[in-house]
């Protein structure tokens, strides 16, 4: 039996793993003392990175993702594949979906988009001192880069037609920073 925080693990069980997720299925006991189970998904740690540019621009993906089935307006995201540090992925995903090479990437700290089944951890970022070259779709890609004045994408975030959790807040932490020149 394993302690877990106020939860004990009596079992755990794999119900499916790919190399994007990985299910389990524990047998507990749970804070209260009577028996239950609990499911847990982890996700592949991931990043995600706003391009802004000198011109105070910034540079979003839009593309369909099958889960939510629909077209998204997003800050660059990618999984961290094992070996690599966040900051070398986010470098890779800039390149590889919009096309961008950042001279600046300012650490805008980590976020759990989801923390009751799910641990997703996501490393934000800001990009800064952009340059243009040719992205590097993957084939299950297709993306358009949306260019947006800074303020649209707070206005998308706060309207609401902004979803992506590590999006909006990288999004508005920028604009915090912008606002404050506070250290995170």
């Amino acid at each position: 039996m394993r302690e877990h925080g106020p939860w004990k693990i009596k079992q755990r069980h794999q119900i499916y793993k790919d190399p994007y997720i990985d299910v389990t299925k524990d047998d507990v006991i749970r804070p209260d003392g009577k028996d239950g189970t609990h499911v847990k998904v982890f996700m592949k740690p991931g990043v995600s990175v706003l391009p802004l540019d000198a011109e105070d621009n910034v540079y979003l993906t839009r593309e369909f993702h099958y889960a939510i089935g629909r077209d998204a307006i997003e800050v660059v995201s990618g999984g961290i594949e094992p070996g690599h540090t966040p900051l070398e992925t986010a470098h890779k995903e800039l390149r590889e979906e919009l096309g961008i090479e950042a001279q600046h990437l300012q650490d805008l700290g980590s976020v759990d988009p989801f923390t009751t089944i799910i641990e997703s951890p996501t490393q934000l970022y800001l990009a800064t001192g952009l340059s243009f070259v040719d992205s590097e779709l993957e084939g299950t890609e297709i993306i358009e880069c949306v260019k947006l004045p800074f303020e649209t994408a707070v206005q998308l975030v706060m309207g609401g037609e902004m979803s992506h959790a590590p999006s909006c807040l990288a999004i508005l932490k920028t604009a915090m920073i912008r606002q404050s020149p506070l250290e995170f």
